[in-house]
């Protein structure tokens, strides 16, 4: 029964990562052949494209913490890459911030003057934030390296045991500083996120009530726009509160909701990323291609 258990757990992170690879890849093909064409690229698809190689990096270590944590591939090499991990995490998250922010600045009806400021400049600030975004996620590098070790299997092990006062100590400050760096772009995505959702919902509804009892085009494309959004917030929310529960070392290594919050973490990268593609035109009809041109070789 443990060894179907596992088995199960080891495929699922294997489909995972493989649907993962695969959308995010198509994102950046698609939107690197339209660069290579235009000889230019506009905001969103720049964000996009950096969000999708941050998510390609992510979804690898993700399927390689799943290897280390059935056993399968020694721990090491994952402590002494632990930094990078955590770079490529906070970047991506940081990314998927400022895309909600990019949507809610787009989309969002509300009629404030701060919001139209924001709409006629999100565009030429998307290259800044990317930048600021990897400035920021670089600065802790040195200082995740000197504290990952508690992160291996070892620590893990011993952190249950009576005598690991020291070391359930540096655990508690060490996820002290992984939520304090993860805090301040969930905040502003949720902000963000939120007043879109609402100013979205509100918008729809009263466009529904205002239609003569069929069903318009544009409410159907606000209630599309609307579902992609509250997914989005759900993926981001989920990714975001497993990070903090791993982090937290409640659950035993290998125990039922150790390998569900790792499958729950790793469902976010790949779920949002076919999320965008089955929302935006461009990717949604090239991904068809790419599938189709697969079939096709086979």
């Amino acid at each position: 029964m443990l060894d179907f258990y596992l088995i199960i757990h080891f495929l699922l992170p294997v489909i995972q990562c493989l649907i993962g690879v695969l959308a995010n890849g198509i994102i950046v093909i698609v939107n690197g052949i339209e660069l290579i064409k235009q000889r230019k690229m506009i905001p969103l698809d720049l964000l996009l494209s950096c969000l999708a190689i941050s998510r390609i990096c992510l979804q690898s270590f993700i399927f390689y913490i799943n290897l280390v944590t059935l056993s399968l591939i020694d721990f090491l090499p994952l402590v002494k890459n632990f930094a990078v991990f955590m770079f490529v995490n906070e970047m991506g998250l940081w990314l998927a911030t400022w895309l909600g922010v990019f949507y809610c600045a787009k989309i969002s009806p509300i009629a404030h003057p701060l919001f139209f400021w924001l709409k006629m400049r999100i565009s030429k600030l998307v290259p800044w934030l990317i930048i600021g975004s990897l400035l920021f996620a670089s600065v802790p590098l040195v200082f995740y390296s000197k504290h990952t070790w508690v992160l291996s299997q070892e620590g893990l092990l011993r952190l249950f045991s009576p005598n690991a006062t020291t070391q359930i100590k540096e655990t508690s400050d060490l996820q002290i500083v992984f939520l304090a760096r993860f805090s301040p772009p969930f905040v502003i995505f949720l902000i963000s996120t939120l007043l879109l959702v609402f100013s979205l919902g509100r918008h729809t509804w009263q466009m529904r009530n205002t239609a003569t009892g069929t069903r318009d085009g544009s409410t159907g494309v606000h209630v599309s726009a609307l579902l992609s959004i509250l997914s989005f917030l759900v993926l981001y929310l989920s990714h975001y509160m497993t990070a903090a529960l791993l982090s937290s070392h409640i659950f035993e290594l290998r125990s039922f909701m150790f390998l569900f919050c790792i499958l729950v973490f790793g469902s976010y990268p790949s779920g949002h990323s076919i999320i965008l593609i089955s929302g935006n035109p461009k990717l949604k009809q090239n991904a068809k291609k790419f599938l189709l041109h697969g079939q096709c070789c086979q």
